[in-house]
């Protein structure tokens, strides 16, 4: 009897009546709700574990401008969903042409002639794989290819000193494991990086004086004068409000439980946590389990173990390191700075890192974005459970562009299995 009146209550539901929880107020959170409201749907709330929306896009005063801690660019044009919302709206222009126009200095401060410098970065540069098709077939790793093509197409060249080849292609390294987000390239798959699609156009936009966040508000709808203003979403987000537990054992609801000890419920809730979280607490938070399957700004990127390292220091000695290392290198005197700041993603538990990438161990294991995003459904193809996240994107991940694709696609298949329930009944 029971179970027939949750059936009823089931099928009772509609874009107006059905409760819908997203875990996390980031692009791609922000993006579902955004796109769930303007479908229809009312009973739309977001948990965020921060005390402020945005996710990994922060944007924050910094003297006289504001600088971005996380997401910094609009990478590409077409097919760009983050382009194609702003383009006319002037928040956006290309950052002059300094990212791979640098010298090359070693550690006993002297710099390469230029013909040497630029002969060893058109073979690093040639050896990245979007250029590559000869990679679709290959098993190992993006370090391995790029160090194997290095050397030889080094060898046709006239001799090259073989210390200061090396120290190059350690130093590439290093810059490609930072575009990468990872440890090392050795770690990320050669194959997959094939399938991460670059958005053709500038991919370096930047933000003018107004930041990432301009983006959020836009979504949001947010009134220009107020910055603090979440437009649409106001009263619909709950901040400082973390996830210990996801339960969808239930037949018909979803029980979310708070730090604070509240429990909500919904009909559908849709996680958009990222994969640093969803790697350190899959196994406690839900029940049951998930199945198997800007010129006076000097910014830098510290990448792998030693970010994380980095992260466990005072800013006082981070400054102090970075001092050393541009007293060893170069040979002119870098002034002390007037203001120091650092991320510390990897520390904070409601992201644990900053992006993701495809693992070689991923490639191994024969899985990938495609079983991250696909939702944990009834019987009748209800998503109970839903995932969304620059992670979950097959081709656009590690981007808000990305990330905000996710959130739509995850509105959308609510969108459309209320549609059908319409059609049915």
């Amino acid at each position: 009897m029971n179970g027939g009146v949750n059936g009823l209550r089931s099928l009772s539901k509609t874009k107006q009546s059905a409760r819908i929880i997203i875990v996390g107020a980031g692009s791609a959170g922000i993006a579902a709700a955004t796109r769930l409201l303007s479908e229809g749907f009312r009973n739309v709330l977001l948990l965020e574990g921060e005390s402020r929306v945005g996710g990994r896009v922060h944007t924050i005063p910094f003297a006289d401008n504001v600088v971005d801690l996380g997401a910094q660019w609009c990478h590409g044009e077409q097919g760009n969903v983050v382009y194609e919302t702003v383009k006319d709206l002037n928040l956006l222009e290309t950052t002059e042409a300094h990212y791979e126009t640098f010298k090359c200095v070693r550690s006993n401060k002297e710099v390469l002639t230029e013909d040497l410098a630029d002969s060893l970065k058109n073979i690093a540069f040639a050896s990245i794989p979007e250029r590559q098709t000869e990679l679709a077939d290959y098993k190992g790793s993006l370090g391995d290819y790029i160090s194997a093509k290095y050397w030889r197409e080094l060898e046709k060249l006239p001799p090259v000193d073989k210390h200061i080849a090396q120290e190059f292609l350690e130093n590439f390294h290093k810059f490609e494991a930072s575009v990468e987000a990872a440890d090392h390239l050795f770690e990320v798959s050669g194959q997959g990086h094939l399938e991460y699609w670059l958005c053709e156009g500038e991919l370096l936009l930047n933000w003018r004086d107004k930041g990432y966040k301009s983006f959020l508000r836009l979504l949001m709808k947010s009134k220009p004068c107020q910055p603090d203003d979440l437009g649409i979403l106001k009263g619909r987000v709950l901040c400082n409000k973390s996830i210990t537990e996801i339960n969808w054992r239930d037949g018909q609801q979803v029980m979310v439980r708070c730090w604070d000890g509240e429990i909500l419920t919904a009909d559908h809730v849709i996680c958009t946590v990222s994969m640093g979280v969803l790697k350190e607490r899959h196994q406690t938070m839900f029940v049951p389990a998930l199945p198997e399957a800007k010129p006076r700004l000097l910014q830098g990127w510290i990448i792998g173990e030693h970010a994380r390292h980095m992260e466990t220091l005072t800013e006082q000695e981070v400054l102090e390191g970075l001092q050393w290392l541009f007293r060893k290198f170069l040979p002119i005197a870098v002034p002390e700075p007037v203001r120091l700041l650092r991320t510390q993603w990897h520390a904070n538990p409601n992201f644990r890192g900053s992006y993701s990438f495809r693992t070689t161990q991923a490639d191994e294991m024969r899985t990938g974005a495609w079983d991250l995003e696909a939702p944990l459904c009834e019987v009748d193809g209800k998503p109970r459970l839903q995932f969304a996240g620059e992670a979950t994107h097959k081709h656009f991940y590690s981007t808000v562009h990305g990330a905000v694709e996710t959130g739509w696609r995850e509105a959308a298949r609510l969108s459309d299995y209320y549609r059908a329930r319409t059609a049915r009944i």
